[in-house]
């Protein structure tokens, strides 16, 4: 599927029965959607890398590890680590992202004209991410962008990363909705899946990657940003 499909006629198998289903919910990663932060992150994993002598492939580490809680990716490069060396090292890579990005912050293009315009219908939003707490709070208050929000849901809360679906079927219980009535907001394949476990249709948002690796049989449409005026048809249909 491309970004040409229409909101109704992109979805498939069970997810096409909810094409034109009224979206009650907004369900947003963070990083990678709410900001454009995806490359710093990634930056920040290849300063990582290199301090610990390891090889670092950018645009595969992206793609496989987006999502992902940071005890899961330390896992994946260092599977001799201890739990607390997981930790210790997860902070580690947080620290370095930080120190890069809190000069850089800022919402993407759209985002508050979208997030009034869903206030004002009074559609509910959340925000799912992978994110630890600290880092959460760096974009969340540093952009006064949580009081927006009914409920912000990370594994630090002890639910598993994606691309298992506890993260956005917490939101969505927050918010008192039932999984059809919310549109999660993706830029990762990761987080795509783990919306469609959740049973959850995804729009793709391109910060990193083109339509066909956020193309999921639950995806609607991806978009460059929330200026595009597909969301209009989605979200107030």
């Amino acid at each position: 599927m491309s970004a040409d499909h229409s909101s109704t006629g992109s979805l498939d198998g069970d997810f096409r029965q909810l094409a034109g289903a009224p979206v009650a919910g907004l369900i947003f990663d963070m990083d990678g959607t709410l900001v454009d932060n995806m490359h710093v992150h990634n930056d920040a994993w290849e300063t990582w890398h290199q301090r610990h002598g390891l090889a670092f492939d950018r645009e595969r580490f992206f793609r496989d590890t987006a999502g992902r809680a940071n005890r899961e990716v330390v896992g994946m490069v260092k599977p001799d680590a201890s739990e607390y060396e997981l930790d210790t090292l997860g902070l580690e890579k947080e620290a370095i992202y930080r120190e890069i990005y809190r000069s850089q912050m800022a919402p993407m293009p759209g985002l508050m004209a979208l997030i009034a315009a869903c206030e004002a219908r009074g559609q509910k939003m959340s925000v799912a991410t992978a994110a630890t707490p600290e880092n959460a709070a760096l974009v969340l208050d540093g952009l006064d962008l949580r009081r927006h929000f009914v409920t912000v849901v990370s594994p630090s809360m002890g639910y598993r990363g994606k691309p298992h679906p506890d993260l956005f079927l917490a939101a969505a219980e927050a918010m008192g909705l039932a999984p059809g009535q919310c549109v999660v907001f993706e830029d990762a394949p990761l987080g795509i899946e783990a919306a469609r476990n959740a049973g959850m249709r995804a729009v793709g948002v391109k910060t990193m990657l083109d339509d066909a690796a956020l193309d999921g049989s639950n995806t609607v449409f991806s978009i460059k940003d929330f200026t595009d005026e597909r969301l209009k048809g989605l979200l107030e249909g």
